[in-house]
């Protein structure tokens, strides 16, 4: 299926259309091998999470990883409806907060395993200078900046308190392209449909010749991701091996090549 319409024009029509094709599609996905173990992850760990998949499999010959990417509180929502999944990890913990409030986790599986940072990221070719957000959010020829939906996207929740703090808010909100996931937000740049974006640093890297990074935004709180075992799970013993190998040595390593950081304790 190839959605292609313009979240210029129409951001919040275009997300809401997106959102329910993409949810519907990735759990058909899930379902169709309910009998694998199933990894929920947020959309930044995407590249990250394929490499440690393929690293576990040759440790684990007898278990198949499935993964499935998308907006923390999305990916949380299709577990709450009943998709099959073994394992959640999200982009922020107030994601795994929820999870643990619906129950839809095991709290005493919770771990934090990475950390990453929030950036503001521009088209490759642009000039835009800043020496603060407010000032050059301000400018004219800024007229779309891509970011997550804060009501469900971590790396949104993170742009929009920070923006905030920067008392910039009220500048963005009426330029803002809200975007379904942070991968969104980062091709609404890269493709130059948005004339400044927020992401993690993890995610403006894998796209160099497209799009750079303008400042590192300081967060109000660390970005970090927390990893647990999805309630009720029929593949427990393989979650809890999948888990502990995010987290161990060899994980950590996968982690650390695509630009994350170990956790704070």
């Amino acid at each position: 299926m190839n959605l292609r319409v313009s979240a210029v024009r129409h951001p919040v029509r275009t997300i809401a259309l997106y959102m329910s094709v993409a949810a519907a599609l990735s759990v058909q996905s899930a379902a169709a091998r309910a009998d694998e173990l199933v990894v929920s992850a947020a959309a930044s760990l995407t590249n990250a999470f394929r490499a440690i998949a393929t690293a576990f499999e040759k440790v684990h010959p007898n278990t198949k990883v499935v993964l499935n990417f998308g907006a923390s509180d999305t990916l949380l929502q299709q577990i709450v409806n009943g998709a099959p999944a073994d394992v959640f990890a999200s982009a922020d913990e107030k994601a795994m907060d929820n999870a643990v409030t619906a129950k839809a986790v095991l709290p005493g599986s919770r771990r934090n395993f990475a950390m990453n940072s929030l950036v503001m990221i521009v088209p490759a070719d642009s000039h835009l200078t800043v020496q603060s957000l407010r000032a050059a959010l301000a400018q004219p020829e800024v007229k779309h900046v891509a970011l997550g939906n804060p009501a469900w996207v971590p790396a949104g929740r993170y742009a929009k308190a920070a923006l905030q703090h920067e008392g910039a808010w009220s500048i963005v909100e009426p330029k803002a392209v809200l975007a379904s996931n942070v991968r969104e937000s980062l091709d609404y740049v890269a493709r130059g449909e948005a004339d400044a974006g927020f992401v993690f640093g993890t995610d403006a890297a894998i796209m160099p010749k497209a799009v750079k990074i303008a400042a590192t935004v300081p967060t109000q709180t660390p970005v970090l991701y927390p990893i647990a075992l999805v309630q009720g799970s029929a593949h427990a013993a393989d979650a809890g091996a999948f888990t502990g190998f995010v987290l161990s040595r060899s994980g950590q390593a996968i982690l650390a090549k695509y630009g994350f950081q170990p956790p704070q304790h």
